[in-house]
């Protein structure tokens, strides 16, 4: 049992959230995935470079997504 006397319900938001997590990984792998036949005519050193750059890059949107999952909004109240 519970010490709290009224346990926080689940919200709505968070399945959601989850799901919009994984369809901006997916979409994401696929824009990637179609770049790799021009990517992979550049250098090695230039395309390490990308590959990392993009494996990076896809994190930014989640801190918006995950503000909103857990408050309802889309910024962190500073």
């Amino acid at each position: 049992m519970s010490g709290y006397p009224n346990p926080p319900q689940p919200t709505w938001r968070k399945p959601v959230g989850m799901l919009l997590i994984l369809a901006l990984i997916t979409v994401w792998a696929v824009i990637v995935g179609s770049c790799s036949g021009f990517i992979g005519q550049w250098p090695m050193p230039v395309q390490i470079m990308v590959y990392l750059i993009a494996g990076i890059v896809w994190i930014f949107p989640l801190k918006p997504l995950l503000a909103w999952m857990e408050m309802g909004r889309f910024r962190w109240r500073e």
